[in-house]
């Protein structure tokens, strides 16, 4: 399974750097020359980066604040202060716009494919077809309830638990389950599939959002709108019945684990047989519903949260049938509600879009077109979109950069005064066994069992859940596909996979800010350079340190190491409790830890390759700033954004990264080379003494 999906991009530095050592990228690659070290070369003239005049736009800075105040607000604070969020969004950054980006680009690939007169079961045939069928508003209008009908009236005719369990374990229909069960590779056997048992069911972001004061006002909010999708379905005692339905979510929100406790790797897999899971949770039907989505049969199942299964399925067996096909139906309406008349795809932005995330205006419905295709066979647009855009020298650009990031990181490992030559063994042998996967897969998904029609955009939203079910459960006693992957090109985004110790960065996020093969090297090593190092470090963070270099959970460490290791988390945790993106909701350093170990890992790794790759050089101040500083400002371009207040407290709640401003402020003020590049004292407001600065790796 995908440990990390992350909130941040990859990019490319630029050629005049990029090369390695005569022993070669495969033997870097390979670990076979432990000392490798990327050359050093005369940099190149900026040509014209798309940013400023070396890479960081400069007009976006606050030149009045003192960096060693507020490196964030220094570097961002004119566009901070000016930027206005467009009204269709909650939040607006770096992001963002290279999303947009993205999405203009895939729409004209879209666009493409609706229009032309395209054979049946064609890929050009199903993207079209999707997309039309999702655009006619005027024919989902007329449709109606129409199309949900026979699944309403199922849920309706329901008359027993059995009746509901059944319900919600047919893949073609759009009903909730408390339990979320699926299949993934084998945490501590990872060249294997296993079936996983975990928490679900709510309907709210996060368990907080029931329990906690701080969200009785969108408790209240949420109740009301399970009320409109009840009425909206026919359903009698609209609010009485909503008042059921909530008071069943809020028992499971009470029995549930906190995100912070679901990143405990150690502590979320348990093993149960069968029979132990049935002596667990007893009252759910476990091997019926294992035989009728396929996993029975399995010598043993992985329980992620098994208290919250055990509650989980008592309050399941004690709620009352009627309460159930409620919760059903409302969830339903909510979840087909792009694809049902205005008045419901309103409410639920109203409720969703306004109330949670203080968004004023609905998307565009193609930009919400384009979204429903890439979600449904992202990878057939992917295709197209890496061929248009996305350059085979870049992808060998990134080939090489990761290799110099990982000299660069073996270099840190070996110098490390804190762990001893033992683990560092096994921590050497994890970097080398490290597979990166850049720009876009060598095998692409095949749609073919994917049917779409014309005109039924319903229809096309089942198929695709089917779709996605059984290629889930077609993985189940096969081998593992090294070629997988867990994200779409055209994705601004990238992630560190635990079970396969690979780094994934996909086409769309090897752009500006990140990466220009224009601007000056500093400043692509301190933005994509720190990106790819903050994925490396995800393999070592407080919980990538439990994998070892095969993707197995296992413990590698001397419990000497793992005491001192834990010990310089813990100080970082108590810098980052004390910051508060916005008044009462502060930054939960239990939820965000590996996190903040990336960014401050992947920012020292960063340096250190910058330092590796310049050596012996003489670095030319540009526009007034030297290449320590330029490397220092990328990192805090890389992370200007600004959002709305309840976007901002959801995002607090419930992201396991911190805000932009911390990921800066917080980062930049532990590393030494920082406070000498901008002549930060003791009177500065980020200023830490040096014995309170944390250096992990």
């Amino acid at each position: 399974m995908r440990s990390r999906q992350l909130f941040l991009t990859t990019a490319l530095l630029s050629a005049s750097a990029l090369a390695l050592s005569a022993c070669g990228e495969t033997d870097v690659e390979t670990g076979s020359a432990d000392n490798a070290r990327p050359q050093t070369q005369a940099e190149a003239a900026p040509q014209g980066p798309e940013l400023g005049d070396f890479g960081v736009e400069t007009a976006d800075m606050q030149a009045e604040v003192d960096p060693g105040d507020d490196f964030y607000q220094y570097v961002n604070g004119a566009w901070l202060d000016s930027f206005e969020i467009p009204a269709e969004r909650s939040s607006y950054n770096s992001f963002t716009r290279l999303f947009e980006r993205s999405e203009e680009r895939i729409r004209t690939i879209i666009e493409e494919s609706a229009e032309a007169d395209a054979a049946a079961g064609s890929l050009e045939q199903k993207i079209g077809d999707y997309y039309a069928a999702f655009m006619d508003t005027e024919a989902i209008n007329s449709a109606g309830l129409a199309p949900i009908q026979d699944e309403l009236s199922a849920y309706a005719a329901a008359e027993s638990h059995e009746d509901i369990i059944e319900l919600m374990l047919d893949p073609s229909y759009a009903a909730p389950s408390p339990f979320g069960v699926g299949v993934g590779i084998d945490a501590k056997q990872p060249d294997k599939h296993s079936v996983y048992v975990g928490q679900s069911g709510l309907g709210l972001p996060d368990r907080d959002y029931y329990l906690t004061d701080q969200f009785a006002d969108k408790a209240e909010a949420y109740e009301a709108y399970l009320g409109q999708m009840l009425s909206f379905a026919g359903v009698e005692n609209a609010e009485e019945a909503a008042a059921d339905v909530f008071a069943f979510e809020k028992a499971l929100a009470e029995v549930h684990w906190s995100r912070a406790e679901r990143r405990q790797r150690d502590k979320t897999y348990n093993k149960h047989t069968l029979a132990e899971l049935e002596e667990l949770a007893p009252g759910f039907p476990w091997a019926s519903m294992m035989e009728t989505l396929g996993g029975d049969g399995e010598e043993y199942y992985i329980v992620s949260t098994p208290s919250a299964i055990e509650g989980s399925a008592e309050i399941f067996r004690d709620t009352p049938v009627e309460t159930l096909k409620n919760y059903l139906m409302a969830r339903a309406v909510s979840s087909y509600a792009s694809v049902l008349p205005q008045e419901i795809d309103d409410a639920n932005f109203a409720f969703y879009g306004t109330e949670l995330s203080g968004t004023p205006e609905q998307r565009p419905r193609w930009k919400r077109g384009v979204s429903a295709v890439n979600g449904s066979m992202g990878e057939a647009v992917g295709k197209v979109y890496v061929e248009r855009y996305f350059p085979e020298d870049s992808k060998r650009q990134m080939d090489e950069l990761v290799a110099n990031l990982r000299v660069a990181f073996a270099e840190r490992l070996a110098n490390l005064d804190w762990m001893s030559e033992e683990t560092k063994a096994e921590a050497k042998a994890k970097l080398d066994a490290f597979t990166p996967k850049i720009g876009y897969p060598n095998e692409w998904t095949d749609y073919s069992s994917l049917d779409v029609a014309e005109g039924d955009p319903v229809g096309n939203m089942r198929a695709a859940r089917v779709f996605r079910f059984e290629d889930n459960w077609s993985k189940l006693g096969e081998p593992i596909d090294p070629e997988e992957w867990g994200m779409t090109p055209q994705t601004v985004n990238a992630y560190y996979s635990s079970t396969r110790n690979e780094i994934v960065f996909p086409a769309a996020i090897l752009q500006a800010p990140f990466f220009d093969p224009e601007a000056d090297l500093a400043v692509n090593y301190g933005g994509i350079g720190a990106v790819i190092g903050h994925e490396i470090g995800h393999g070592f963070d407080d919980q990538g340190r439990k994998s070892d270099g095969t993707g197995a959970l296992r413990d590698w460490w001397t419990a000497e190491d793992a005491e001192r290791f834990e010990a310089k988390t813990e100080v970082l945790g108590a810098q980052y409790a004390t910051y508060e993106p916005i008044e009462g909701f502060p930054i939960n350093p239990d939820l965000t830890m590996g996190e903040n170990i990336g960014d401050l890992g992947g920012l020292s790794m960063a340096y250190s390759a910058y330092k590796l790759a310049t050596e012996g050089q003489d670095v030319p101040v540009i526009d007034g700033f030297t290449g320590d500083q330029r490397f220092f400002m990328a990192w805090a371009q890389v992370w200007k954004g600004l959002y709305r207040d309840e976007a901002l407290k959801q995002q607090v709640a419930s992201d396991s990264h911190s805000n932009g401003k911390f990921r800066v402020n917080g980062v930049v003020r532990n590393m030494d080379p920082w406070y000498t590049a901008f002549e930060v004292t003791e009177d500065d407001e980020l200023y830490l003494a040096p014995e309170d600065r944390v250096s992990i790796w």
